[in-house]
Parts: C-alpha cells; structure tokens; sequence
C-alpha cells in the first residue's frame, strides 16, 4: 500500500480538507458528529481508486475532487443507515451513530450526507457524477432488500449471492472508479470500462470479507459472525450445495434455530473447512481480481496502473 499511498498522497491529503469542508454545518449537533464521523473514517479505499482511476487517464481537477467527496458522502450515508436498520453498536471499532446519538439522529445525518452529495454535484454541473452514483445507490438499496427478502427463508443459491454482492458492494466501488475516470477523460467508453473494472475488484472484496469469517490461516481466527447473523455467503452455498440431504438438514437447522450457539456455530465453520467451501470461495475471489486485471491491463503500462493492480490485490490479500 506504500507505493499506492506514494502515488495519490498529496491527492489525498487534498481530499481530506475538501471533505471536511463539504460536511461542515452551521448546525452544532450535527457539526459535532461530521467530526466524530471524519475522525474514525476507514482505510478510505474507494477515494483512492476515484483518484488512481482518475490520473490513469489525465490530471486530477477539481470535478475528481468532487468525484471523491461524493463517493465518500453517499458511502458514510448508507453506513450510517445500516447501523440503524442492523441496530448496529459498533463501526470499525468504535461507537455506531445510533449507539450514541439514537435512531433519529442517526437516520438525519445520513439523509444530510446524501442531501449534501446531491447539492454537490448540482451545485457544479457535476451530472454525469450524480448519474453514475445514482444508479449504484439505487442497487445498494435493492441488493440489501434481496438479501434480507432471500436469507429470511435461507433461499439463497450462488447466482443470487453474485446478485446481491454485485448490487450491494460491488456497485459503489464500480462507480468510484467510473466517476474518477470520468473526470478525466470525459469518455463514456472509458468510463464503462473502469467501471467494469471496480464492479470485479469489488467482488473479490466482497468475497475476502465472507472468508474472514469463517478463519484460515489467512484470514486468521473465525468469528462466525455471519453465521450468527443468519448470512448466506459464498463458503456456506458452496456447502450446503455439496453435501449429503441429512447433513444439508442439520446444518439449515442449526442456521434457524441454533446459531448463537458457540458451540453449532464452530461446527458449521468445521463442515465448511471440510467441504471446500474455503478453497472454492478462495478460486471465485482471484478469478474475478484476474478479470479485474486484464481489463487494467488494456490502459497503458505507467505507474499509475501499477499502483493500481497493487491496490486491487491488496483488496484479496488483506489481512483485514
């Protein structure tokens, strides 16, 4: 992540100023959690593939700036939601907005990120931005409904889970890098293209997190998070799709009535092992980062799309 970080540093200590800026108000509740929230921001990731996708094809401007504040508005915005709609306590560690602040509070500042991202790009013609970004919260929004509508029944098979993740994850890192290389390029082929690039590399994100559940040597230890929580995700469809109808039985039993159990949940974690539903998760992530890489290879062999094959196999190689 060095040479990364090296390539879009100056880029980014830019963007945490502008961002800043963008979500201060006047408003002094609503001033105190913008700070709380820019003081326990994540890794940043999808800032970094707005700007790296950006300076692939030409100079970073303001409209990539702008680009980057709206990622990263409407990103924090469903973040904030979901803690609500999960009745989440916690977020990267620390305290949720809704764990200090409650529902109400938290459920406001999410629709002020997303009213401060709209007014944005508005205020600056910034159209195709707003479009692209539209339709990715659109799919956010759709792809939690599927998996709330499909994991009720524990109705999933693995075209649907490639749905979901493909709408709910995969589609806001596809639109950070498509609005990044738009802001540069102000060419739509370009920008389908690294949009088709961002949607792969957020698969095989998305496909890393479901393995951390269930711990190899490496990811670590299991938590069984998932499990708890009653998600399908790839290690467990590829299982359950494997094994014999007694133990598919026992296993869908335990899902509805016994994950909580520590014991049940260490169990289910052990058939996956057993079964390969780690290697088969393991052979799907590195095949959509490898897709992701011949469509990066297509653009000129520069520094910049070298920082950004390493990002993207940083995204599958984590250790977080």
């Amino acid at each position: 992540m060095d040479f990364v970080k090296n390539s879009i540093g100056t880029e980014l200590n830019t963007f945490e100023k502008k961002f800043a800026d963008a979500v201060r108000s006047k408003t002094p509740l609503l001033d105190r959690v913008m700070k709380y929230i820019i003081k326990r921001k994540g890794k940043q990731l999808r800032p970094m593939f707005v700007f790296l996708s950006a300076k692939l094809h030409g100079e970073v401007n303001e409209s990539t700036y702008r680009a980057a504040a709206l990622v990263e508005l409407l990103h924090t915005a469903t973040l904030v939601h979901d803690d609500v709609v999960d009745e989440s306590l916690e977020r990267r560690g620390f305290f949720s907005i809704n764990a200090i602040w409650k529902n109400k509070i938290a459920v406001l500042v999410g629709d002020y990120l997303l009213s401060k991202g709209l007014l944005l790009s508005t205020s600056n013609n910034d159209f195709e931005h707003l479009h692209i970004l539209s339709d990715a919260v659109q799919k956010m929004s759709e792809g939690e409904l599927l998996q709330m509508e499909k994991s009720r029944n524990l109705n999933l098979n693995e075209a649907v889970y490639f749905e979901i993740i493909r709408n709910k994850t995969a589609s806001l890192l596809a639109s950070a890098c498509g609005v990044g290389a738009f802001s540069t390029s102000k060419d739509h082929d370009i920008t389908s293209k690294m949009k088709a690039f961002g949607e792969k590399v957020g698969i095989a994100f998305q496909i890393k997190d479901d393995l951390f559940d269930y711990g190899t040597e490496d990811v670590g230890k299991p938590t069984g998070n998932d499990i708890r929580e009653k998600k399908l995700t790839l290690p467990l469809i590829y299982t359950l799709a494997k094994v014999d109808k007694p133990l598919r039985r026992r296993l869908i039993y335990i899902l509805k009535n016994e994950y909580k159990k520590p014991d049940q949940v260490k169990f289910v974690i052990s058939v996956v092992n057993e079964h390969g539903g780690i290697a088969y998760a393991q052979q799907k992530m590195f095949a959509y980062r490898d897709e992701a890489l011949e469509i990066l290879y297509q653009f000129a062999d520069t520094p910049i799309r070298k920082a950004l094959e390493e990002l993207v196999r940083y995204t599958t190689d984590r250790k977080y």
